[in-house]
């Protein structure tokens, strides 16, 4: 098996989110499938799945994976936070998104979450 250089996952991670901009999700989803075989902990994969779920409109499925997947890897992600955050209030349930977008907007490690998350609780 080969390896998978940084500069290299940077790149394909850059591609897919190109695809998952112009709604090429099917497209997207095998870009990070694959990445996700070599780079299994990678926080900017999880937080890119959750931007395809929610780009497709599933916000119920990114909450899913959020839960399920996301915040288990990455318990501190900020930016995962967030996005749970957006999706409860895609679905309309402002006060289960309360917590997630407070929590990622009083942090200082991830200052993109922080505001992301203040601009989502004005």
């Amino acid at each position: 098996m080969f390896e998978l250089e940084p500069h290299e996952a940077r790149l394909l991670l850059n591609i897919a989110m190109i695809a998952i901009g112009r709604n090429r999700f099917q497209s997207a989803e095998a870009i990070l499938a694959a990445l996700e075989r070599f780079r299994p902990d990678d926080v900017a994969l999880a937080s890119a799945r959750a931007v395809m779920l929610m780009s497709a409109r599933d916000f119920a499925g990114a909450l899913e994976y959020i839960d399920r997947v996301g915040l288990v890897k990455h318990p501190d992600s900020a930016m995962l936070q967030a996005f749970k955050g957006m999706a409860y209030l895609q679905l309309g349930q402002p006060e289960k998104a309360t917590e997630p977008l407070q929590a990622a907007a009083r942090q200082t490690a991830d200052p993109a979450a922080a505001q992301l998350a203040g601009d989502l609780l004005k």
